[in-house]
């Protein structure tokens, strides 16, 4: 029976939410975190002049996985592979890479449907890559600088004549004394444009900013497009929702026809079955692209507003036309 592979970190819910969908349906679905490799899975691959792709096998105490039998793919932060503890640190760094490039290599050389194929991911999850797709697709963008010279941020400023932001260039999760912190937008003041010290150091991104009546997180899987309005209720949240969960409302809302074809198109450009999307919608109810993640989170979109996000992506893998 064909089979959905499924490489996701063990405690992620919302994956734990795709498969048992799955298996109400029916569907033989195999389970797989990167961190049980190499010391509680085994991969056999083997490839010849006859038979087309790579044969083999993926085993754990307790199940095993045919290559040949993967339908599709659901592909979703996996946590790193875990490595003996009695590896030195140089040795450890190259069996990471031996990891890598063998269980890896495999896993992307299968030939199935993916939700997302990890090296379409990788290339979307950079934010110029996006900026620049969604700019070729007709989707409106914020005027951006990326740099870590403080004279260009105060011209970039002086350009906009108006308040602009700073955020993150990559993931804003950082862990600091064992604690996970967030870098969270910022609308910067004249003060903070006065004293600039420690953009140097590495790249930041900067904005214009887009006045706003709310936000919409559009979550997109294969041709079907699910939007939700953000609605913040604190001037903290307003400035970045995702600083105060507590203080949103969410209401299921229509995307524009003509933003949908460019939204597939973006899809299409960056090779992605899957994708959420951040929207800016004006007082007069404009659109403006702020990113797209290609492994966001949803499922407490689904929760809030009972939009089926969870069936789509059981569709997209089974190949369930909607």
């Amino acid at each position: 029976m064909p089979s959905i592979l499924v490489v996701a970190a063990r405690e992620d819910w919302p994956t734990d939410r795709v498969v048992k969908t799955l298996t109400d349906r029916g569907q033989q679905v195999f389970r797989i975190d990167a961190s049980d490799f190499p010391q509680e899975a085994t991969l056999t691959g083997y490839m010849d002049n006859v038979h087309k792709g790579w044969t083999g096998s993926l085993r754990t105490s307790h199940r095993s996985l045919d290559l040949h039998d993967v339908a599709a793919c659901y592909f979703r932060a996996p946590n790193p592979f875990r490595l003996s503890p009695d590896m030195s640190q140089p040795e450890r760094a190259f069996a990471a890479a031996q990891a890598r490039a063998g269980f890896g290599g495999i896993l992307n050389a299968l030939s199935c449907r993916w939700v997302n194929h990890p090296w379409a991911m990788s290339r979307a999850e950079y934010k110029p890559v996006q900026l620049a797709a969604a700019q070729l697709v007709g989707l409106p963008i914020p005027r951006t600088l990326i740099t870590n010279n403080p004279d260009e941020v105060r011209a970039f400023a002086r350009r906009i004549a108006g308040p602009i932001i700073c955020k993150p260039v990559a993931s804003p999760v950082f862990i600091e004394a064992n604690e996970l912190k967030t870098v969270y937008t910022k609308r910067l003041t004249e003060a903070d444009l006065d004293d600039l010290r420690g953009i140097e150091t590495t790249a930041h991104l900067f904005q214009e900013w887009v006045d706003k009546a709310h936000e919409v997180r559009l979550t997109v899987v294969g041709e079907r497009l699910f939007a939700t309005e953000v609605h913040a209720t604190s001037p903290k949240a307003h400035e970045d929702w995702r600083s105060d969960y507590k203080s949103l409302k969410y209401t299921p809302t229509e995307v524009p026809s003509p933003l949908k074809y460019k939204v597939l198109g973006l899809m299409r450009d960056l090779n992605l079955s899957f994708g959420a999307l951040d929207f800016i919608v004006s007082p007069h109810g404009e659109w403006t692209f702020l990113e797209i993640n290609p492994c966001g989170q949803w499922d407490w979109i689904e929760h809030a507003t009972g939009l089926p996000i969870a069936d789509a992506i059981a569709d997209e893998l089974q190949g369930v036309i909607a």
